[in-house]
């Protein structure tokens, strides 16, 4: 059974969920998807409980995204990063900046 790709959710007001994949495949579909959802409304949280598989590429996206918020003058916290992305984050030394 593959994974399927990137999916947004918007189910909870000012939360931005992310499921499915978030690799090199789909992290610029993905950001540009999320940068048009921080445009449209006023996201505050990024949650990524739902995604299932993620590389470095998916982990730039989420740095991308989080700069995206602030030239919109907005925090975009990251919520319920996967292990294994808060694992690269560290090793990449940008955990600090992903919470």
């Amino acid at each position: 059974m593959s994974v399927p790709a990137f999916q947004l959710h918007r189910e909870t007001p000012g939360t931005l969920g992310v499921s499915g994949v978030l690799s090199f495949d789909t992290a610029a579909a993905a950001l540009q998807a999320i940068g048009a959802a921080l445009t449209a409304a006023p996201v505050t949280r990024l949650d990524l409980g739902g995604i299932e598989r993620a590389d470095s590429a998916g982990l730039a996206c989420v740095l991308a995204a989080q700069a995206q918020a602030r030239q919109l003058g907005r925090e975009l916290v990251v919520e319920n990063m996967p292990e294994g992305m808060r694992a690269l984050a560290r090793v990449c030394e940008v955990d600090t900046l992903v919470g």
